[in-house]
């Protein structure tokens, strides 16, 4: 049995215990007794302490940290430790933490009202820059999730095809509804939990899982059923990075034009995260439906999924299909997306600069492991990165189970105790910000060189 799954079965407690105090590079002393505190009162009132389970650090060590305050490219800890921040609230805030811009914007959308319950012209606005910007989207729903922008997607691929079989990928993450999860990545693969518990047969009778990377794993899938939709990150960032040929993505729009099936692009993640008009524009394949979140919400929940007006024209009260939320829409989460976009769209160099910035990191950290005799792997694409304890490529989840968790665990911690705040799986990427700077890059590698040489 796996070390995660042996830990995931321990009672909370006895996975949230913090070292005493850690000296960063600095000569400062980092204490964690305020964490540790929050974490054990945490644990009485919520399941593992936390409300979600990436953030329990049950894969990396340790106690979780608990968050006081960000700002910039910065997290400040209830013990009052200072760290670069490389997780972003896990993708979305990519203009950087607690931006002046966005916090204005939704401190006077906030003065009209937290919720309407009723349309609102901010609603016309996020949604007309998601269409302008995304060559796969001409009309948008909007959410409260990811994993409910991937649930209305789901039903929808289904309603337009006629069809209810669908094909995910092995390490793949699109939200945690029960046909989701099936070979999931992130959080699910972090705690070594195959599947879950709770999830009847029936709800995943009709997923199939190919390889990543694979086409003739899609292909003998297609051939042999009758497929709604063949749905991918096009990046993957929850079995860790993990970046695709192009002729990979390529192949699956053919497969699917072919056999009569929709592609999606799950952009939960990568969108406007990897390139403006996302991953279908930085590698130029354009899939039939798309979701998205994180970076649309400017870091307050939200969901998007979108296609073509004639597959967008099922949903209700267009169309058949339904779907609906209260929150749905909210005016504080399009303030900031609208603000966020914006600022994106100002600067052409802006996914030059994210991506420069996030290839001097990783090329750093591997050169720093490879000199101290580490087997060290990774990638970037746009703002986004990561790497593995292995030789590589990783190219599919079955490679990135062979890296080295035990050793990222360790790296992590003593990262962590130095003040670079990493995520904390091997199973999920990093995330660059437009407000990191080189300074900041230079701190971090010279406190991975130190951490690689004490490994």
């Amino acid at each position: 049995m796996k070390l995660a799954l042996l830990l995931s079965l321990l009672p909370a407690a006895a996975c949230l215990s913090a070292p005493a105090a850690t000296v960063a590079q600095s000569g400062k002393i980092y204490t964690f007794a305020k964490s540790a505190a929050s974490m054990a009162e945490a644990s009485t009132l919520m399941p593992g302490g936390v409300s979600s389970p990436v953030r329990a650090f049950k894969s990396v060590g340790g106690g979780p940290i608990v968050f006081d305050r960000v700002k910039g490219a910065r997290a400040w800890d209830v013990d009052g430790n200072e760290y670069l921040d490389y997780v972003g609230t896990w993708g979305p805030a990519i203009i950087g933490h607690a931006d002046d811009g966005v916090l204005k914007r939704i401190s006077e959308t906030a003065a009209k009202g937290t919720s309407f319950g009723a349309p609102s012209v901010l609603e016309n606005d996020l949604a007309r820059l998601i269409i302008d910007a995304v060559p796969g989207v001409e009309m948008v729903r909007f959410t409260n999730s990811g994993t409910e922008a991937c649930m209305g997607m789901l039903r929808l691929a289904r309603a337009f095809t006629g069809r209810e079989k669908i094909v995910k990928f092995e390490g793949c993450y699109h939200g945690h509804a029960d046909s989701f999860l099936v070979q999931a990545g992130s959080g699910v693969a972090t705690l070594g939990l195959p599947d879950s518990p709770g999830v009847p047969d029936g709800a995943t009778r009709s997923t199939l899982c190919a390889q990543y990377g694979n086409l003739e794993s899609v292909e003998k899938l297609l051939r042999e059923n009758e497929v709604a939709a063949v749905i991918i990150e096009p990046v993957v960032g929850n079995s860790g990075f993990i970046r695709p040929e192009k002729e990979f993505l390529q192949g699956l729009r053919d497969l699917t034009t072919k056999y009569g099936a929709l592609l999606v692009f799950d952009e939960v993640m990568t969108g406007f995260r990897v390139a403006y008009g996302c991953a279908q524009s930085y590698f130029g394949v354009t899939p039939d439906i798309t979701t998205l979140g994180k970076v649309v919400g400017g870091g307050l929940p939200v969901g998007a999924y979108g296609a073509s007006r004639e597959i967008m024209e099922m949903v209700a009260p267009a169309g058949p299909m339904y779907q609906a939320g209260t929150l749905s829409g909210n005016p504080l989460a399009m303030a900031a997306g609208i603000e966020t976009l914006k600022r994106l769209k100002a600067d052409p160099n802006n996914y030059t600069e994210l991506e420069r910035k996030s290839k001097k990191l990783v090329d750093g950290i591997l050169e720093a492991g490879k000199k101290h005799g580490h087997a060290v792997c990774g990638g970037v694409a746009g703002g986004m990165f990561g790497f593995f304890f292995c030789e590589g490529p990783v190219k599919s989840f079955s490679d990135a189970e062979k890296a080295d968790a035990a050793k990222f665990g360790r790296w992590h911690r003593m990262m962590l105790e130095r003040g670079i705040y990493l995520a904390p799986s091997t199973y999920e990427a990093g995330f660059m910000s437009l407000v990191h700077t080189d300074a900041d890059i230079d701190q971090t590698l010279a406190v991975a060189n130190e951490v690689m040489a004490l490994l």
